[in-house]
Parts: C-alpha cells; sequence; structure tokens
C-alpha cells in the first residue's frame, strides 16, 4: 500500500496536466521568502497555473495582497481564522470589506477547539459577522472546522444562499453530504495521499467529483512521499494522483474536473483549459 502510494505520486510529476487549480496554498508565508519565484516557476512547470492565497489573520492581508500582486497565478481571500481573533483592531470590518473588493473569496474563517483556542461565544461571532459579510459582497468562503464540523454545518444553515469550501476536509461522509447539500464544496490535500487516512480515502473514494477541490495548504500538510519537508503547490500533482487512483479512473480526468470547480466556485476568468 505504502509502495503503491508512493510511486503514484512520484508519477504524477512527470505527467502533461495543464490548467490545475491549488484551491488553499499560503505562499505568502514567510516559508517561501527565500525562492518563491522557484516555488511559482515549479508549480507552473508541472501545470498548476492558478493558485488561491487565503489570508487567516488581519496582521497578514496587506501582504498577501502584495505577494498576490506579483504573481498573475496568485489570487488573493481575506478573513479572519478563529485562532487569530486576538490580531483584529478596532475597525477591522471596514478593513476587511476593503481588501475584499478584489479578491475571489472571504476566509480563511471558522471554527476550531484545539486547546488554548478563543472562547467558542466570540468564535461563533466573528464567524457569523464574516459568513454575514460574505453574503453581502456575494463572495464565497474558505471554511476551517476542527473539531466542530456539526457545528459550522448547523451555522451554515442559517446562511442557506452562501457557497463556498471546507478546506483541508477529514470528515464523516454523512458531514460531507450535508455540506454538498448546502452548496458547498470539500477541499483534499496531502492528508489524502498518506496510507493510514483510511477514513478520509474511502470518503474521497465515495463523494461526487463535482464537490471537489484540490488543494496543497503549503507550506503545510505535505504529501506522503514528501513527509517532514516543507509543502508547495507543485505537488498537488501528487494529491491529484491520489484521488485518481482510489477512484480508478486517469489523472487528467481528476484534474480537468477539480480544476473546473474551482474556477466556478472563485468565478476565476482567464484560467487555462
Amino acid at each position: 500500500m505504502e509502495s503503491l502510494t508512493r510511486d503514484a505520486a512520484n508519477d504524477a510529476v512527470a505527467l502533461p496536466l495543464h490548467g490545475l487549480v491549488d484551491s488553499h496554498c499560503h505562499l505568502d508565508d514567510a516559508a517561501f521568502d527565500v525562492d518563491r519565484d522557484a516555488v511559482v516557476r515549479r508549480a507552473t512547470a508541472v501545470g498548476v497555473h492558478t493558485i488561491i492565497v487565503p489570508a487567516y489573520s488581519p496582521s497578514y492581508w496587506f501582504r498577501v495582497r502584495e505577494v498576490c500582486a506579483r504573481y498573475p497565478e496568485l489570487n488573493p481571500a481575506f478573513g479572519v481564522h478563529p485562532l487569530y481573533l486576538e490580531d483584529r483592531e478596532a475597525g477591522w470590518e471596514d478593513v476587511l470589506a476593503n481588501c475584499l473588493t478584489d479578491a475571489v473569496a472571504l476566509g480563511e474563517i471558522g471554527l476550531d477547539t484545539c486547546a488554548g483556542a478563543p472562547d467558542a461565544l466570540r468564535q461563533r461571532a466573528c464567524f457569523t459577522t464574516q459568513l454575514a459579510m460574505a453574503r453581502q459582497l456575494r463572495l464565497p468562503v474558505i471554511l476551517h472546522a476542527r473539531g466542530c464540523v456539526e457545528e459550522v454545518i448547523l451555522i451554515l444553515r442559517r446562511f442557506p444562499d452562501l457557497r463556498g469550501v471546507l478546506h483541508s476536509f477529514s470528515g464523516s461522509l454523512v458531514q460531507a453530504q450535508r455540506l454538498i447539500d448546502l452548496g458547498f464544496l470539500l477541499g483534499l490535500g496531502g492528508a489524502l495521499t498518506h496510507p493510514r487516512a483510511r477514513r478520509l480515502r474511502a470518503t474521497a473514494e465515495r463523494l461526487p467529483a463535482e464537490s471537489l477541490l484540490m488543494e496543497t495548504d503549503a507550506p503545510w500538510q505535505p504529501p506522503y512521499a514528501h513527509l517532514g519537508t516543507r509543502n508547495e503547490p507543485a505537488y498537488l500533482a501528487m494529491v491529484i494522483a491520489s484521488l485518481a487512483r482510489l477512484r480508478h479512473t486517469s489523472v487528467q480526468e481528476v484534474a480537468r474536473i477539480t480544476a473546473q470547480n474551482a474556477r466556478s466556485l472563485f468565478s476565476l476568468q482567464g484560467i487555462p483549459q
């Protein structure tokens, strides 16, 4: 099983893919400061022509905007992650609304139950404020839900006209279907390539292809073939190859459908097909 997964991942890089969309990549992160140009070139070389870069803290909103302005492949999103509530200052909503004028989505936002996370009430208040803003601006949302998928689903039901993606999905098939029924897509990344991620792999095998996005979450969550190293968008092909193998279909077909899903959700124009 492990060697099979590694072989699929390694083979994927050499395949003639085109027009791929990395739907979640923090290319503004300091981990890329020394070689960001080369990282973007490597991504383009394997067919990743579009990268969504979500800002998760007000401290990084302008950093994301500046990095995206330098590369035509990058598209920004802005939001307040539940673990970064303390980074907000007075008037943060107005600053966020201004940033969103040239964004493809509002995010990364959501809820988190990890140790040391901010108070749940404060998280929910910030989350719902941003969902309302996304609805008003008619933007899709990029969601984070660690240990609280059910609560996120309940809150989303109060915003039935919203669309978006639950990034780094790791829930059950039942939860996936509830999100799909609400009009949300599911983001799959490096975790899918790990042989021990049995539930996630079994779920991904059964989900409708039209409800899936591919992501790296770089510089974090590297695929199995690159454990212990910095992740980067060029590795997206490995995630696609893993999903194709699980679904017994071609890599090119998975690449085509998931890229089209991203283009539709984020209203991306002029993206190579």
